[in-house]
């Protein structure tokens, strides 16, 4: 079967809306999990905003002696307790939030499952978001694909692996695909995903961009995937 458009992203830690308005115009998004992990990046933390401000939701993961380690490789730091803590924080910051009663305590249940690593954790999580916003996709890992290669090569091989005819990628991509021109060569047409952050309404003052999409669905639930999909630019841009 072929798989007319493919997304290729890094899971990361309950990641604000653009990343699901991405999954949400694709029709296969892959899990680039396959390689080198940064820490202190999205792969491991998000922003919430609460009365007292943006907060700030890290992972903490065991990183001595693990500087070359794969986003598939990387575990959780056992001994933090972290999943009470952002679970606190996130029913401090959005206990008053219309929609929170709704989610929550699924929110709560996946934190607390015991888990080892932190692409699994973070890949549970964007597919309950995924499932609350009603975005329906095929998932894949691209270390379940068993390709190597860096960079646009390796965009290349997984697009092929999965029979993809179209690459839609993130707009900070841009600079490194257009290096060269190994899209139109392989014949797989490539487009940019064109997105502009919406409003929607946000408790606690100002209008703040960019946070973890747990704002938009505590805050807005049902009319969340209509106001991911206000951010389109239109048409996706080549």
């Amino acid at each position: 079967m072929t798989i007319r458009t493919a997304a290729i992203m890094q899971p990361t830690y309950l990641p604000w809306i653009g990343y699901f308005d991405l999954i949400d115009r694709c029709d296969c998004f892959v899990f680039l999990d396959s390689v080198q992990f940064n820490r202190r990046s999205w792969q491991q933390r998000n922003r919430v905003k609460g009365p007292d401000g943006i907060h700030w939701l890290t992972v903490p993961v065991l990183s001595k002696g693990k500087q070359e380690q794969l986003i598939s490789e990387v575990e959780i730091d056992p001994t933090t307790g972290f999943q009470e803590k952002h679970i606190r924080t996130v029913s401090h910051m959005y206990a008053k939030a219309k929609f929170f009663s709704d989610y929550f305590d699924e929110m709560a249940r996946i934190l607390r499952k015991p888990r080892h690593f932190l692409a699994d954790l973070n890949i549970e999580l964007i597919e309950w978001l995924c499932d609350k916003f009603g975005v329906r996709r095929q998932f894949v890992l691209s270390s379940a694909l068993d390709i190597e290669g860096k960079k646009v090569d390796l965009l290349i091989d997984i697009c092929k692996s999965i029979g993809a005819e179209r690459y839609l990628s993130a707009e900070g991509s841009r600079p490194y695909i257009e290096e060269n021109d190994l899209f139109s060569e392989n014949r797989i047409e490539l487009k940019y995903h064109d997105y502009h952050h919406p409003e929607y309404k946000q408790l606690h003052g100002d209008f703040v961009p960019y946070l973890s999409a747990l704002d938009l669905l505590f805050n807005e639930g049902p009319s969340s995937l209509a106001i991911i999909r206000s951010g389109r630019g239109g048409e996706i841009k080549s």
